[in-house]
């Protein structure tokens, strides 16, 4: 039996396993781990790679859209260093929101979005940047290029 290329032996590790996407950074890989309908936050353990509850949502505080990093990414002292201030980066892969117009309700997906823009954000007083982005291919989003194409409810 031939397996195809790469074949992998274990599981790649979503954060260092995964590839970012060969037309990054207009387009990248997104790894999964929070959907609207999760009322339980999961974080990528960065050590195995597996799931991890993190703690329950408020109900007042469910995600609006997708939730994941990118992988092979990573928000240090050179993305801190873009904030007003004297910030360091969280240390973790960079997260991405991804709208869709269809309901994904699975986590632990890897996806192709396309990056429309971004919200710089300090937590703890540290760099969290979140990259905007939509399901590549999207018909519904597929006109939107721009965070300012949007509709103004979003």
């Amino acid at each position: 039996m031939k397996f195809p290329n790469p074949f992998f032996r274990w599981r790649p590790h979503p954060w260092h396993g995964l590839e970012v996407g060969d037309d990054a950074p207009q387009v990248v890989n997104a790894f999964i781990e929070l959907t609207p309908f999760d009322t339980i936050k999961y974080e990528v353990d960065k050590k195995t790679g597996y799931m991890r509850v993190d703690r329950p949502q408020r109900s007042s505080s469910l995600p609006p859209s997708l939730y994941g990093f990118i992988p092979r990414t990573y928000c240090g002292n050179h993305v801190g260093e873009l904030s007003n201030g004297d910030v360091k980066g969280d240390e973790d892969p960079l997260d991405i929101c991804v709208l869709s117009e269809r309901p994904i309700d699975r986590n632990e997906v890897i996806l192709s979005a396309r990056v429309i823009g971004g919200l710089h954000m300090v937590d703890h007083d540290e760099a969290d940047d979140k990259i905007i982005s939509v399901l590549d291919n999207d018909t519904y989003y597929s006109d939107i290029q721009s965070v300012n194409d949007l509709p103004p409810v979003l």
